[in-house]
């Protein structure tokens, strides 16, 4: 018999926990991711993480998918879109953060956001936002137009 490990989420927000934290904006998405990350490691090394997202456009939980050195992490499709199906998550939102402080995103940022992005559609999980987040501010692909 082949076993499979359960993948969990963590619901871990800070406010009142009896109602699931909206998100209507990168700057919900960006308090939220705020709450998520390592703030030990925040400045030293890569992670990033995904919300799952219910149909009424509340977070139901995070998974942090990677933790990776000072330039760079390393990301599953597969096992991103297990955990939002897992959730039975409607939609997702990711982020990492950059240790270098930039806001810019790299071409591997962009070439993964539109994989991410492609596989949603097919799974009919469709992904709402990237977010880069530095110590300071954070970027959007979509308030920047980078995922139309």
């Amino acid at each position: 018999m082949l076993e499979i490990p359960e993948i969990k989420i963590t619901v871990r927000l800070e406010g009142n926990s009896e109602h699931l934290k909206k998100v209507t904006s990168s700057r919900d998405a960006y308090k939220v991711f705020l709450q998520c990350f390592d703030s030990e490691t925040f400045l030293l090394r890569e992670e990033f993480l995904v919300l799952c997202i219910n149909n009424e456009d509340c977070v139901i939980g995070f998974y942090r998918l990677s933790v990776g050195g000072m330039t760079g992490t390393v990301v599953d499709l597969r096992i991103l879109f297990t955990v939002a199906l897992q959730s039975l998550a409607t939609s997702i939102i990711i982020a990492h953060n950059h240790p270098s402080g930039s806001l810019i995103p790299s071409e591997a940022d962009i070439t993964l956001t539109q994989k991410i992005k492609e596989a949603g559609i097919f799974l009919d999980i469709p992904l709402l936002d990237h977010l880069i987040l530095t110590q300071d501010d954070y970027f959007s692909f979509v308030d920047e137009g980078l995922l139309t």
